[in-house]
């Protein structure tokens, strides 16, 4: 078995742990205390699903998204089915309201004509720009990064993106990641990934799923020697949702995978096999606006050692267009018989849009 594991700088786990430690960091960077006065104060309010509130003045409304001037975080945009909005002042009547609308269109459309400026650079206005290309997808543009030089010289590099949608009884995600490494100029890791997702929930309870996925790797070895190559992998599953709540939902279920392998050693060669496997998901929303989500999948494969493949994540979102999340990831005896094992732990900066 051939594991790498990427380090994470040390000061970087510093950093991440002061962070979630010290409230007065981000811990409470949401959370924003009733003016003792409302009347003097005449302040809007955002009131998010879990209790946080966020005290200041409403701009416009953006399709799906709020745009609101807070007292403390400057301007933020949030997505309308995740906050309710209170207003100081609200509309007393249809003509107010349309006249409030009317000024939202024209201060959207002032906005587009302004033309181009360096403010258009700011991780605010680069969200801004995903989300009017992108309309009702939500996705997030992450990196990391590692440069070290002790006894040997060591750089990697980490690219990640995802875009998502939901329905009513179906969602779609697609996702891509890029992974570099190299020792004194020597490439180690070089790794491209993407995958999909289609969920189609036939009631609470019970749903099916595809999930294709086609790997290249173009840095493996098998036995000692270099291997490159492309991996499809498609998974079909049902499972049943063992816990459904505003915060916190868990999933389990077996699924059918299509292995396709496509190898560059020893000698050119393609093979298929199917294996079935169980799988379990887990999505949690805590405190502080952060989230965990775990995915792991079990392999038994008669004849040989059973392979499983784990992605467990926590992210941390300090502002609506700023985050920074853990992830650490593993695949150990992956069925098709080629493909790399891995063990990766990464710190990953993204735009949130």
């Amino acid at each position: 078995m051939y594991l790498r594991a990427p380090r994470v700088s040390r000061f970087l786990w510093v950093w991440w742990a002061l962070l979630v430690a010290v409230p007065s960091l981000s811990c409470f960077a949401d959370v924003e205390p009733k003016p003792a006065d409302p009347q003097l104060e005449k302040l809007d309010e955002l009131q998010y699903k879990d209790g946080n509130r966020v005290t200041g003045h409403y701009v416009r409304k953006e399709d799906d998204e709020l745009v609101f001037q807070s007292k403390r975080f400057g301007l933020i945009r949030v997505p309308v089915d995740e906050v309710v909005l209170v207003l100081a002042n609200p509309p007393k009547t249809d003509s107010e309201a349309a006249a409030l609308e009317a000024a939202t269109v024209a201060k959207k459309e002032a906005d587009s004509e302004a033309g181009w400026s360096f403010a258009d650079l700011s991780p605010l206005a680069m969200a801004r720009a995903l989300k009017d290309f992108f309309g009702p997808w939500h996705g997030r543009l992450a990196f990391s990064t590692e440069l070290v030089s002790d006894t040997t010289d060591r750089s990697a590099v980490s690219l990640d993106a995802n875009i998502h949608r939901k329905w009513k009884k179906d969602e779609v995600q697609i996702t891509g990641h890029y992974d570099y490494g190299a020792t004194n100029n020597v490439k180690t890791v070089d790794n491209l990934k993407g995958s999909g997702l289609w969920r189609h929930d036939f009631n609470k309870w019970r749903f099916a799923q595809y999930r294709p996925t086609l790997e290249w790797d173009r840095a493996s070895l098998l036995n000692g020697v270099p291997n490159n190559y492309v991996l499809l992998q498609q998974e079909i599953g049902v499972g049943f949702n063992l816990l459904v709540k505003p915060t916190k939902t868990i999933r389990t279920g077996v699924s059918e995978n299509l292995f396709d392998v496509w190898n560059s050693a020893p000698t050119p060669n393609h093979s298929s096999r199917a294996v079935a496997s169980v799988f379990e998901e887990i999505e949690y929303a805590l405190p502080w606006r952060m989230t965990l989500s775990q995915r792991g999948m079990y392999y038994p494969v008669p004849g040989r050692e059973d392979g499983w493949e784990d992605r467990i994540e926590l992210n941390k979102k300090l502002t609506e267009t700023f985050s920074v999340s853990v992830r650490h990831e593993i695949r150990v005896n992956n069925p098709d018989g080629s493909s790399q094992d891995y063990s990766r732990l990464k710190l990953l900066f993204g735009l949130d849009f």
